[in-house]
Formats: structure tokens, C-alpha cells, sequence
């Protein structure tokens, strides 16, 4: 079975970038800032998919991403963002 919504995983970890590619429909993608912020990671995550063309403004995404920013494992938060808007306010 294949997503018609692509997903896109973006990580720093080799490991990860490898076994999401086990999984249908998952795009791996490397990706790493040097925020430990919640909010600055989702932005600058959300910033590299417009810049390689995957999304455009206006977008519905889900985003996800741990409080222990940084640590493998703590996916913990989850978020449905109109791509763009956080660059109005």
C-alpha cells in the first residue's frame, strides 16, 4: 500500500535516514539546525521543504518532533501548520 500524501522524514541520523526507506511512501531527507527549540526546528524544517520544492505556501503539513530535542526516541509533539504562515506574523 502506498501514502498518496508523500512523507517526509528529516533527520541528522545516518541510521534513521536509512531505515526510513524501508517504509512506503517515506522520503528521507538529511536535515540538521543547531536549535534545540521546538518551535525554531519546525520552522527551519518547514523552511527546507519549501526550498527543495516539496511544499508551497498555503500547504497543510503535519509536523512532528520530540521536547528532547535532539535525542533519538522522543517524538513527543504534533503539529498541523499552513506552510507560510508562520512568515506573515
Amino acid at each position: 500500500m502506498n501514502a498518496r500524501v508523500p512523507i517526509f522524514a528529516l533527520t541528522p541520523t545516518e541510521s534513521t535516514l536509512s531505515k526510513v526507506t524501508l517504509f512506503s511512501g517515506v522520503h528521507p531527507i538529511a536535515f540538521n539546525t543547531t536549535s534545540k527549540l521546538p518551535s525554531v526546528e519546525l520552522r527551519a524544517a518547514e523552511d527546507e521543504l519549501v526550498r527543495l520544492g516539496l511544499v508551497q505556501d498555503g500547504d497543510m503539513i503535519v509536523m512532528t518532533i520530540g521536547e528532547a530535542v535532539g535525542k533519538a526516541g522522543y517524538t513527543n509533539t504534533m503539529k498541523i501548520v499552513r506552510v507560510g504562515d508562520h512568515r506573515k506574523h
